[in-house]
């Protein structure tokens, strides 16, 4: 498949930005079926929101032990009883 550039029109600030064909290939490669909704800009400041409130805090985690190998593991949400968490490596062995 060829891909060329497009220009897109970011969601969030209205702003357009090119979604250049080597993007393009990588989200072909990894599955991805959605092209990107936000520039770059705007991409990196709900990173940092999500991180944080975007003053350098640190995002608030929470203690739980992984549902597959007992580990202890923090994760950005609170736990609830009647559902399975996952450390890291065992959420990744999940999803492959």
């Amino acid at each position: 498949m060829v891909f060329e550039d497009k220009t897109l029109v970011c969601k969030d600030c209205g702003a357009e930005f090119v979604f250049t064909a080597g993007e393009q290939e990588f989200y072909a490669e990894k599955g991805f079926q959605n092209e990107p909704a936000r520039c770059r800009e705007c991409r990196n400041i709900r990173k940092r929101q999500r991180n944080g409130n975007g003053n350098g805090e640190k995002r608030e985690m929470y203690e739980a032990v992984c549902a597959a190998c007992g580990a202890v593991t923090h994760v950005p949400f609170k736990p609830r009883l009647n559902r399975p968490v996952y450390c890291h490596d065992c959420f990744q062995k999940l999803n492959d």
